[in-house]
């Protein structure tokens, strides 16, 4: 039985918490890994047991997102920032257009490295609306010779998040899923592509995980840098250089766990629980807290809110972190306060920051 006793309550917006679990198992395992007298960190990533290692992750992550075939997963570097230019490199062609989905600070990054490579046109901008909801699937609007369309599904600095994906036909529909990926059945078929960082929701910093549709994986350019095509990563199934491969096995071991919970069907009841505790304090608090995202589109991974001044939130984030919390000042960029409950997040932490929240309205109110 794991102890929370001694744990933080990690509410940072990545890198972000682990299972306790999935950390004791690293843990127990770390010096010798199956009996082979060494770390998962020292062996040959050509040797039959790291191989077993990557196929059974591509193989859980799969089974959880409940895809059975014309997908594969690859396991590469460079976070979710080398993927924004990833995509265009290698499906932006001349003569097309990329549609991006402008929605905040992650979703501007992609467009700037996509308009490196060609012409990039915005299918939605949630400027007017400052960032703080995400477009309804009819307020797109796709060009005719749209290569891709291309959204960020949840925004860790404003708090939103997509809760209906649109249908954009035969344009393939890419995503940037670092912040929720599995928070939440998904239908996969969707997407020609996903990709995501692990280091919020499926593991630690070091591996990016991108789930690609088949038929993108025909005619890519052959005159881009080799380690950037996606191609090569999946010929070599995810091999074809030294991986991160610390970090494929422990997404192995967070995917096992999740697995554990229920699935994503089981992981998503017990986000909204927890999701729901920290926005009825926010709802109810009459105007003390005020949460930052439309409601119809506020994330269950980034919670944003403010309160009714920047002396009062230094206060809030001092004695939060006097209290055992950690991470719940807003990013840099917009200030205010943000608790993200990753999958990772135990209820009881969720528990814990209401009755904090509750607490200080009660001496500061």
């Amino acid at each position: 039985m794991t102890n929370q006793t001694h744990r933080a309550y990690n509410f940072n917006a990545g890198p972000a918490g682990l299972p306790l679990a999935v950390l004791e198992k690293a843990q127990a395992e770390f010096t010798n890994f199956q009996n082979a007298g060494m770390s998962v960190m020292e062996m040959s990533h050509r040797s039959a047991i790291y191989e077993q290692v990557n196929n059974e992750c591509e193989q859980l992550l799969m089974e959880l997102l409940g895809v059975e075939k014309g997908y594969q997963a690859l396991f590469v570097q460079g976070g979710a920032s080398t993927q924004f230019a990833m995509v265009p490199m290698n499906f932006l062609r001349p003569g097309k257009v990329a549609n991006y989905v402008m929605t905040g600070a992650w979703a501007e990054k992609a467009i700037q490295e996509a308009r490196l490579f060609g012409d990039v046109a915005l299918a939605a901008d949630l400027v007017a609306d400052n960032y703080m909801r995400m477009p309804k699937p009819t307020e797109f609007n796709i060009s005719e010779n749209a290569a891709y369309v291309h959204i960020t599904s949840n925004e860790t600095i404003s708090g939103a998040q997509f809760k209906e994906f649109p249908d954009t036909g035969n344009v393939p529909l890419i995503a940037d899923m670092s912040s929720d990926i599995l928070s939440k059945p998904i239908d996969v078929s969707k997407f020609g592509l996903i990709y995501a960082g692990a280091q919020k929701n499926l593991g630690p910093s070091g591996v990016t995980v991108v789930i690609i549709r088949d038929d993108l994986l025909e005619d890519l350019p052959k005159n881009i840098p080799t380690m950037l095509r996606y191609g090569i990563h999946s010929k070599n199934k995810s091999l074809y250089n030294t991986p991160p491969s610390f970090s494929v096995y422990m997404v192995n071991l967070v995917l096992k766990w999740l697995k554990e919970q229920g699935g994503l069907a089981a992981v998503n009841q017990r986000n909204e629980q927890k999701a729901h505790l920290i926005y009825d304090v926010i709802d109810n608090s009459g105007g003390f807290y005020n949460g930052c995202a439309h409601v119809d589109s506020r994330s269950l991974m980034n919670i944003t809110f403010r309160l009714q001044s920047e002396e009062l939130e230094k206060a809030f984030a001092k004695a939060s972190e006097q209290a055992g919390f950690v991470g719940l000042k807003g990013h840099r960029s917009v200030g205010g306060l943000r608790a993200s409950t990753y999958n990772a997040v135990p209820l009881e932490a969720c528990q814990a920051l209401r009755d904090f929240m509750l607490d200080f309205q009660k001496q500061n109110g």
